[in-house]
């Protein structure tokens, strides 16, 4: 993240809510952000390439602290471990490709009307910001 206002936001936001900025919360929200969507594991070798301080139980915990403030969420693109990627302002789900692992964020708005059905008839608020849809590029082909 860098030093304009969203950078200093979030670190507002750590002390805000009594957290120290450290260094270690700094490379892994930074590791997020540059990963786009990774696994603590993922995070953890990132992370690896500027300081062997880390470890993983540090970045499952910070992953925790960051997520609670709205800095990272995490979503379930795979069978393994969550996903978890920078809150960056807009609102987005995911697609996740079975054949060839592509994910893409789509913004929240494509989805609005079943968003809006849900509430209105089932009386339930989708998260949309945890959901992801798996299928199949139209372009993987149809072979295995």
């Amino acid at each position: 993240m860098s030093e304009d206002g969203a950078g200093t936001d979030w670190r507002e936001r750590l002390r805000a809510q009594g957290y120290r900025l450290t260094p270690q919360r700094e490379l892994i929200l930074g590791a997020v952000t540059t990963l786009r969507h990774a696994t603590a594991d993922e995070v953890l070798a990132e992370v690896r390439r500027s300081s062997s301080a880390v470890n993983l139980s540090t970045v499952y915990r910070t992953l925790e602290v960051l997520e609670g403030l709205g800095l990272v969420r995490h979503a379930h693109l795979s069978d393994r471990a969550p996903t978890y990627h920078a809150v960056d302002g807009h609102e987005h789900f995911h697609t996740v490709c079975r054949k060839c692992g592509r994910v893409t964020s789509v913004d929240a708005d494509e989805v609005s009307a079943f968003v809006t059905l849900l509430r209105e008839r089932h009386g339930f608020e989708a998260d949309t910001g945890h959901l992801a849809v798996f299928g199949t590029c139209v372009t993987c082909p149809t072979q295995t």
